[in-house]
């Protein structure tokens, strides 16, 4: 695209957001759309619901607690928290009043706790209960700055303090205390709103680390509603629309979608408090879209694949055929091609007859929007949705520009792409293969890194993203890999191990892929069985679903798996082919420190926990 295009369409989304706030954003539609649902958590069989109007006031009652114990204009306020109502309304209120929200990775260890929260000098905390408590208890007195604790479980509090401690509050008595100031004095918080400004911090997030600590990222009000109005203009939520929070609040795609989109359209926000029960969740919420990780995707297609396996023969035959049409479908709207009318006429047939009704079985059957990101999404996953008439359009971004700075629209998307810039942003193609990013959603450094800040964005403003990449003649952007993970065989030969990865996943039994090759003669990969499907292969095959370990060294399994990597091979460049591997019984976890938060592999953790395996490959 032409920049004086970009320049354009920039113009016109700052003017759309020309000295707004979030706050201005939250005012503007608890005012209009006041009596409309906002936050939803599930209670018992039925939902609890708070207004438009009844969140924007807990957020300024909430801001008037805040002040009551000090927090100043800019000052940190620590959140860990599930997904729940009240995650936001302690959010929103830290920004009622002039501070800034962090979200804590509930899978964070103690050190890393007490990392971030003194990397930010963070001076409030709000904390679930007694299982976060404990993982920020050991590093309390080592925190000067951190003033005050609130929990939101009132047994939870503490009754004795150790010398150092904050003081420990019950989330009552907080919110009571700030309803009964804000009661008898709204001024002190206005005084806080008429002083933000669109440069003002709207939150702070921190990188969840492959490598290393993670860093510290501001965004402004003026970087997320620019983030937003591009979102919302590629396709995103559409008026009133229902929407399901699951994925970790410290994650910058989940407070773009989450979080702001919704105020933007008077969404509704349900609460899913426990990732594990998406599946539940989408049934009762039957959101108009959902956003996941690859492995999120690929998470429900081993669930739905088990399913469908168990159908009677005359049902799945009828499923796989109305599939075929939808992928037919979906392939010929790609950018640049042309649907025949007899397709259009056959796809509308199978899906009203059979792929609606069946979206309808798992929830998704009001969710056009459904969106990839953090990582390339497998092509198999990608077809076996398209099936469904589900079209999973993969974005690219990350917390350093705010979210994502290339989507693929529902009328301009290209399968293996990542789509092309957002409004106003500019994506090129560095000398050395690593894709570049400029625009109003780029930070301005890491927070006190001044080093890592100066390599991150160079004197023209392009941010270095790490990631080797490629665009095509008509502007869609395609990821190969990150820029330090790319594979450099002893023959000198450059790989991407997402490549290989990728192909090693699409049988269902192959839950996660490591390639591993570096300065090596060949390529070699650790396997970890998908538990869904594993489960499903041993009812079928007479062994005990409940021991993964024995199922990982059960004869047919691994000539099964042997199968999917000779197929993944075919399939691969002679360089990239595994010419070994080996099979673990259990998954990779953020538990377990092998991925990040948001669903990362973590290479150095794996590659120096599996050592030994890795150097039985090669040895052998």
């Amino acid at each position: 695209m032409e920049q004086t295009e970009v320049l354009r369409l920039r113009r016109g989304v700052e003017a759309e957001i020309e000295g707004r706030t979030l706050v201005d954003l939250l005012h503007r539609t608890a005012a209009e759309h006041g009596d409309l649902p906002a936050l939803s958590d599930r209670v018992g069989d039925g939902w609890e619901t708070r207004t438009w109007a009844e969140y924007r006031r807990a957020a300024l009652e909430l801001a008037a607690a805040y002040l009551g114990v000090g927090v100043e204009p800019g000052d940190v306020v620590a959140l860990m928290m599930p997904n729940r109502s009240e995650h936001l309304i302690a959010d929103m209120g830290a920004v009622h009043a002039g501070a800034v929200p962090f979200s804590v990775y509930s899978t964070f260890a103690a050190e890393q706790v007490e990392f971030v929260a003194a990397d930010c000098a963070a001076r409030v905390a709000v904390l679930d209960g007694a299982d976060e408590l404990a993982r920020w208890r050991p590093g309390l007195g080592r925190l000067p700055h951190l003033r005050t604790v609130v929990l939101l479980d009132a047994a939870a509090v503490p009754d004795h303090r150790d010398e150092g401690d904050p003081e420990f509050v019950s989330w009552a008595d907080f919110t009571a205390a700030g309803r009964r100031a804000f009661a008898a004095d709204p001024a002190p918080v206005e005084a806080r709103l008429a002083a933000l400004t669109p440069q003002s911090n709207a939150t702070l997030l921190y990188t969840s680390g492959t490598t290393g600590n993670p860093k510290g990222v501001f965004e402004t009000h003026r970087q997320v509603l620019f983030q937003v109005t591009v979102t919302r203009r590629s396709g995103g939520l559409p008026q009133a629309g229902a929407t399901l929070s699951y994925l970790p609040m410290a994650h910058i795609a989940e407070r773009v979608l989450s979080a702001y989109l919704p105020m933007t359209v008077a969404g509704h926000i349900h609460f899913c408090p426990d990732a594990a029960r998406l599946g539940e969740f989408l049934g009762l919420v039957r959101p108009h879209g959902l956003f996941g990780v690859p492995r999120v995707w690929e998470k429900l297609q081993a669930k739905l694949s088990a399913a469908l396996a168990a159908a009677p023969d005359e049902q799945r035959t009828a499923i796989e055929s109305a599939a075929e049409v939808a992928r037919a479908y979906l392939e010929e709207g790609q950018f640049g091609r042309t649907r025949s009318p007899e397709l259009e006429k056959r796809f509308a047939r199978a899906d009203g007859e059979v792929l609606q009704p069946l979206r309808a079985l798992i929830g998704l059957d009001r969710a056009d929007a459904c969106i990839a990101g953090a990582a390339p999404l497998p092509e198999d996953t990608l077809r076996f949705f398209a099936g469904l008439g589900l079209l999973i359009r993969d974005v690219y971004g990350m917390t350093e520009n705010c979210g994502a700075v290339t989507a693929n629209r529902a009328d301009a998307y290209r399968f293996g792409s990542v789509g092309r810039p957002q409004d106003g942003i500019e994506v090129r193609v560095g000398e050395d293969g690593e894709l570049l990013v400029r625009g109003p959603v780029n930070i301005s450094g890491y927070l006190a890194r001044p080093e890592e800040s100066a390599a991150l964005i160079d004197a023209e403003g392009w941010l270095h993203t790490g990631d080797i990449g490629s665009i095509d003649v008509d502007g869609f952007v395609y990821v190969v890999d990150r820029k330090k993970e790319l594979i450099i065989t002893s023959g000198g030969e450059n790989i991407a191990p997402a490549a290989i990865e990728n192909r090693l996943k699409e049988h269902p039994l192959i839950g996660q892929a490591l390639a591993y090759g570096d300065r090596r003669p060949y390529p070699v990969a650790l396997l970890t069985l998908d538990p869904e499907a594993a489960a499903v292969w041993a009812a079928a095959n007479g062994a005990d679903p409940a021991d993964p370990a024995a199922l990982a060294e059960h004869p047919q399994v691994l000539a099964e798996v042997g199968r999917a990597v000779e197929e993944a091979n075919r399939r691969l460049a002679r360089v990239q082919q595994v010419k070994k591997w080996r099979l673990l019984p259990g998954e990779w976890t953020v538990e377990s420190a092998e991925l990040t938060p948001s669903l990362k592999l973590k290479r150095r953790v794996i590659q120096a926990r599996y050592a030994d395996d890795i150097g039985r490959m090669y040895a052998g």
